[in-house]
Formats: structure tokens, C-alpha cells, sequence
């Protein structure tokens, strides 16, 4: 026996609305009683971590005892389809007998837009408590043949939220992951007969939200860089190479009086006393000062794979007659992932290194230019470096979430840099470079605090304008009394005495059956369901309502294949899970 699932024009990835379509190829080396073949559409937000153990001074946690390990599990992704027998053919007897050979069997899904497991009617209907005991209903020997489905009632136990469907996430091993999945599961019956089953995964990038209109409007991030007055060591450079203790005595025999004792001078004890070095700063000089601004379209959307569109500005503040020189550029893009786990979370944050410059030496601020002068500075330093393709969009699940900071890390110099002036002139003496002053070197960071990351995938435009001009509901009215002021002729209204109350009529005897019936067919507990009346027959599965995105989702166009950007947030999709207890069943 051989089992394999077949793609049909699989991309890098998959997104919101493409459709899913394959074949289920099965090889038999002979005769072989098949009850079913179910393929399913899932996929998981798993979740591990640990209850902490060093502290035991800490609040107890309903998850376990400390030191054990608590899982979350959500099924965002559930969709069944069975592809043999036909599922509107007339139900048979008993399974059918396959011959040997190669059978295939087509199938097809739509990726839907938002989670599934947010659905607590939806899971309710899918096994578990709430339905067959995690058995879909098929032949076989007590019902042990028939294809097993999701305990849906599970779900019932975690908190859910209501989002577009996370992207596929392998980052952290033992502690969390997004899997999507294709499986399927062949039906044999029989008490002894295990069931064949085979999945593959696949890598999934959610659809954008639609972007706001673009303004004029800019995000900002500014500080000033203020340098320090030179202290009189950096003039020391100037005065030469400092000369021995015994210098000064041999210099009472040598005609050749060494040049930096030249103009020594003899204190009042007799001894010799080393020349004051001159400040490099003139007394009452402004050493300089700039205020460097980063600047990214407000609201700050960064995009997968492409450069960031930032602007970098220098603004005087002071008079100074100094250059001042860009010398380093260092862009970071920081990820921080929070992991929940029933009551537990943890919060990993991860870095990217998106530009990284150094060694530059572009002037920023020239003696001429007057206070508040803006200099802008070249964007081909960073224009050319699109973000990494590990970087997935900012995304919320029901136990995960990710959220981005960006920070700038500037390096500025008072004076031109030392490297620049060796590049410059190679041949320069080292007797000239040490007459130059020591440049003056500050590094401080822009920190951008909220960082939207899309996907870059946007949506349909018919879906756009059927989201745009969704229906929602209108708030009930109810009407005020008017707010004159009362007078003499028109005095305010008394308020309204209670009446008296009266007894409700009595049913008739067809009412009473009729309210009888409606409350055996009320709605009831999902924890708690109504058990089936003697010779009552399962009602057969049926998928909960779409919700308005799902329903305009279903008319409008995939991505186009060849837009799709680069993602790598997976390393191996078909890899087992690092989760522990996160083996993939069928």
C-alpha cells in the first residue's frame, strides 16, 4: 500500500482565499475494504511552557503543580471533506471493496479568512461531548470504524479571539508554533484494522488588512546630540611626543634643548614645571549641538522584503563653528512575541539587523549654516536593504501574538573622522594628524515604540469596498422629553405612578403543548447535550454559518501567484513538531 497527497500548482506559500486542490493517490497491492476517505484542512497554534519552579515565594497557578509543563492547543483551521464515496450518493450498506491498483481522488478547500476555533457553536457540533464521542459516524464494529474528527469541545475550555489567520511561525522551539496542515485519513473497517493516514504541511502568509489612505502626516522620533567641551588632553596631540623624566637634566648639558621644554618655565622651589597645554576650545565657544530626527509615514506600516521608507534629518541648534559628520548607521528591527499558555505567559523578543553602516563620514552640519538649518541625509544607505525574509506581519491569535519596535542607532563626530582623514590622504605625517584635535564621537538611539509589519499580499478590491460598505447595526433611538423649563401655566409633568399588577392569563391547553415543545427544542448547554430519543437517528454534520467576510471572501479573486514576496518563517514545514506531545494526528 502507498498513500500520497498530490498539489495541484502549489506556490511558496499559501494565503487567505486560494484554493487548496489536489489528489489523494492510493496504490493497493490487492483487495482492500475501504469504508471512507476523508481529507481535512487544519491548522494548529500550539503552546508549551513551564510552571515556573525558582520562585517559591510566587502565586500559585491553577495550570499545575511547579515545574510541570501546560499546553495550549487551538485548531484556527478545521475544514472536512470527504472524497469517497461520494458523500451525495445514497448511503451504503457496508464498505466497498477496492481492487489493486492506483486510485486517485480529487479534492478542494478555500482558505477562509478567520479563525475557526473562535466559533463556539461551530466547535460544539464537531465531537467531543457535544457530538459522537470524536467519531464521525461510518460502518464498522461499534462504530470504532468511522473516520475520527476533532473534539471540538476542547476549544470550549480556552479564551478565543476573532482574527485574520496567523502566519505559519517556527521560531521557538519547545515553546510555540503555527502549523498548517493537509491529512487524510482512509477508513478500514474492523476491530483490528488500523486506519491509513499521511499529511503534509504547507507554509501560510495571511492576506494585509486594507492600508489607510496616504497622508502627509509623519511618525517621529528625535533627540538632540550634544557634544561636550574638548578637555585640554585632547590638545596634548599638538604639543608633540612627551619627553623622559631625565630629559629635562640632560638638557642643562645639550645645546639642542628638547622643543617641548623649550618654553618650561622654573617654579618658585627651583624645578622645573611642564608648559599648561592651550583648551582646543576658545574660551567662551559653544561646542556644537544637533538634533537628529527619524521619520517614517504616520500610521508606521513596514512591508515583508521591502526597504524601509525612513527619512533621517540633522537640525542645528547652537552657533558653532564646527563640522559635525555622520559616522555610523545601524537600523534594528525588534520582534517581540507573546506566548500564552492557559494562565502563563512569557514575552521573547527577537532582533534584526536590517542596515548596518559604519565607517562613514558624511557632514551633517557646516560652520555657514545657520541655526535651524535642516540637512537631510541620503537614503541610499538604507534604501537598497529590504527587511529579512524571516520577518513575518504583525499578527494576534488566541495564544500568540507578535508586535515590532524599530530603533536607529546614530553615530555622530565632532570633527573629521580619524579614518576619513587616513583614507583621505594616505601620505599625511604623523606629526600633522597629532596636531589635529582628538574628534569627539556620540552614539544614541531613536527608538520607535509601534511598528505595524503587513504582509504585503493586499487584499481583493471587491473584498476591500464589500468590507468598506458592510452593514452594521444601527443603534436603537429612543425618544427624550423635550428640556424647556417649566413656568407657571406650564408646570412639570408628575412622574408616572406604578400600576397595579395583574395576574398573566392562563394558557389554554394547545398553548401549554406549544411552549412544551419549544422547550424540549431550545437551545442547550454544549457541555450538556440532549441525549437522542429511542429509534432518533444523528442528525449528519453541518458547517456553522459564514460570517460577512467569509461570505464576500467567497466571490472574490485570489493573489495572483507571481506577487507573492519571499517568506521564510518555517524552516521545515513537513519537520515534526518541537512541541512536546505535538506529534500530528490524523
Amino acid at each position: 500500500m502507498s498513500l500520497r497527497i498530490a498539489l495541484d500548482d502549489a506556490p511558496e506559500f499559501y494565503t487567505n482565499l486560494d484554493v487548496v486542490q489536489g489528489r489523494i493517490i492510493l496504490g493497493l497491492t490487492r483487495h482492500e475494504q475501504i469504508g471512507a476517505i476523508v481529507v481535512k484542512l487544519e491548522g494548529e497554534s500550539r503552546t508549551a511552557l513551564a510552571v515556573p519552579a525558582n520562585d517559591p515565594n510566587g502565586p500559585q497557578t491553577s495550570s499545575g503543580s511547579r515545574g510541570d509543563i501546560v499546553h495550549e492547543n487551538h485548531k484556527i483551521l478545521y475544514k472536512v471533506d470527504q472524497v469517497f464515496p461520494d458523500k451525495n450518493a445514497p448511503p451504503l450498506m457496508g464498505p466497498i471493496i477496492l481492487a489493486p491498483g492506483q486510485h486517485q481522488y480529487p479534492f478542494r478547500f478555500k482558505v477562509p479568512f478567520n479563525n475557526a476555533c473562535s466559533d463556539p457553536n461551530a466547535m460544539a457540533r464537531i465531537g467531543g461531548m457535544a457530538g459522537p464521542g470524536g467519531f464521525a459516524s461510518g460502518p464498522g464494529i461499534f462504530g470504532l470504524g468511522g473516520i475520527r474528527v476533532m473534539d471540538g469541545s476542547k476549544q470550549l475550555l480556552y479564551s478565543h479571539v476573532t482574527k485574520t489567520l496567523p502566519p505559519s511561525f517556527t521560531g521557538f522551539p519547545r515553546q510555540a508554533e503555527i502549523r498548517y496542515y493537509i491529512k487524510v485519513t482512509i477508513q478500514r473497517p474492523g476491530l483490528f484494522k488500523e486506519n491509513w493516514r499521511y499529511h503534509i504541511g504547507f507554509k501560510f502568509l495571511p492576506i494585509e488588512p486594507p492600508r489607510p489612505p496616504k497622508t502627509n502626516q509623519e511618525a517621529y522620533a528625535r533627540r538632540p546630540f550634544t557634544f561636550r567641551p574638548r578637555s585640554p588632553a585632547s590638545q596634548l596631540g599638538q604639543q608633540g611626543k612627551r619627553s623622559s623624566f631625565f630629559a629635562g637634566f640632560r638638557s642643562n648639558s645639550n645645546p639642542n634643548l628638547n622643543e617641548s621644554y623649550a618654553t618650561s618655565s622654573v617654579g618658585a622651589d627651583g624645578k622645573l614645571q611642564a608648559p599648561s597645554p592651550q583648551p582646543s576650545t576658545p574660551q567662551g565657544a559653544t561646542p556644537p549641538s544637533i538634533e537628529m530626527s527619524a521619520r517614517l509615514p504616520h500610521p508606521s506600516i513596514l512591508t515583508c522584503n521591502k526597504p524601509i521608507d525612513l527619512r533621517l534629518i540633522a537640525k542645528k541648534l547652537v552657533p558653532a563653528n564646527e563640522e559635525i559628520y555622520l559616522t555610523s548607521l545601524q537600523i534594528d528591527l525588534i520582534g517581540k512575541t507573546v506566548v500564552r499558555c492557559q494562565d502563563l505567559v512569557n514575552t521573547e523578543t527577537t532582533n534584526w539587523v536590517v542596515v548596518s553602516r559604519h565607517g562613514l563620514s558624511i557632514p551633517v552640519s557646516q560652520p555657514a549654516d545657520a541655526v535651524g538649518t535642516e540637512v537631510i541625509i541620503p537614503d541610499d544607505l538604507w534604501r537598497d536593504a529590504p527587511l529579512p525574509n524571516t520577518v513575518m506581519p504583525s499578527f494576534i491569535t488566541c495564544n500568540l501574538s507578535r508586535d515590532y519596535q524599530l530603533e536607529v542607532k546614530i553615530g555622530l563626530s565632532w570633527g573629521k573622522p580619524i579614518v576619513a582623514q587616513n583614507s583621505s590622504n594616505p601620505f599625511k605625517s604623523k606629526t600633522t594628524q597629532q596636531q589635529s584635535p582628538i574628534p569627539q564621537t556620540l552614539h544614541l538611539p531613536l527608538h520607535f515604540s509601534t511598528i505595524e509589519v503587513y504582509s504585503g499580499l493586499a487584499p481583493p478590491k471587491q473584498l476591500v469596498e464589500a468590507m468598506r460598505h458592510r452593514p452594521r447595526p444601527t443603534p436603537s433611538t429612543t425618544s427624550r422629553p423635550s428640556a424647556s423649563r417649566p413656568s407657571q401655566n406650564n408646570p412639570p409633568p408628575q412622574p408616572p405612578r406604578p400600576a397595579p399588577p395583574q395576574m398573566p392569563p392562563r394558557p389554554t391547553p394547545q398553548q401549554a403543548a406549544a411552549l412544551h415543545a419549544a422547550a424540549a427544542t431550545a437551545a442547550h448547554d454544549p457541555l450538556y447535550p440532549p441525549q437522542l430519543a429511542p429509534g432518533q437517528t444523528e442528525p449528519a454534520y453541518d458547517d456553522a454559518p459564514p460570517s460577512y467576510d467569509e461570505a464576500m471572501a467567497d466571490s472574490a479573486e485570489p493573489i495572483v501567484v507571481g506577487e507573492r514576496p519571499a517568506y521564510s518563517g518555517v524552516t521545515n514545514e513537513n519537520g515534526p513538531s518541537t512541541i512536546p506531545g505535538g506529534d500530528v494526528k490524523g
